[in-house]
């Protein structure tokens, strides 16, 4: 063999022993552990800025919570609102309850009121009969007594007579009857009262029976 073949031939061996070297599987594992990313590394996220895996599940975490709130705060407002239409119904219907109560009892009231008024009258009538010379009696005294006493009573319930004779004739509180002649009132004007009226607490429960001037 040739000088010059076997340096060729030591070359070339030299060579392979070099890319043997060079191909080693220790170290080409180190090489891709170093060109993968470690966990907990920063990478690029999707807008473009860099974040870790952890701070992306941070995020997504806080968007889970996010939402959880929403959901919270909607239901809390949903049932405020079904509490504060409860509430306004509740009272209205409260303030429905004791007008129709008011009601009740002054129909009640008034009922009782239109019974009491033909014993008023029957006292002023049998009070108008009794002679002058009679009226210190104590029978009559008595009957004065017991119905001012009715009277009495019956304006602590705010029963009160209408006004009529001298008054401008009102159809809310007269009832006409008659028309007559008068020198002392003008025309329109009640001149004669022939059955008493009351009110109630400011409503009428029995007109006057009046005689107005024509």
């Amino acid at each position: 063999m040739s000088d010059e073949l076997k340096k060729d031939m030591e070359d070339h061996l030299d060579t392979e022993e070099v890319l043997q070297d060079m191909e080693d599987p220790q170290e080409e594992q180190e090489l891709k552990e170093t060109a993968e990313p470690r966990a907990g590394s920063e990478e690029e996220t999707e807008d473009g800025t860099p974040g870790s895996k952890a701070d992306k599940k941070a995020a997504k975490k806080k968007l889970k919570n996010d939402k959880k709130q929403d959901a919270l705060k909607e239901k809390i407002e949903e049932l405020e609102d079904r509490v504060k239409r409860q509430m306004a119904e509740f009272d209205n219907f409260r303030k429905r309850t004791e007008k129709e109560k008011t009601t009740m009892f002054e129909t009640g009231a008034k009922s009782v009121i239109e019974k009491i008024l033909p014993v008023v009258d029957n006292f002023e009538r049998g009070l108008a009969t009794v002679p002058e010379e009679d009226k210190n009696s104590p029978f009559a005294e008595g009957m004065e007594m017991i119905y001012k006493q009715l009277l009495s009573e019956l304006e602590k319930m705010e029963v009160k007579p209408i006004p009529a004779v001298g008054e401008e004739f009102d159809p809310e509180f007269h009832n006409a009857v008659m028309q007559v002649e008068s020198e002392e009132y003008g025309s329109g004007v009640v001149a004669q009262e022939l059955l008493k009226g009351y009110t109630y607490r400011d409503s009428v429960v029995r007109h006057s029976m009046v005689a107005v001037v024509s």
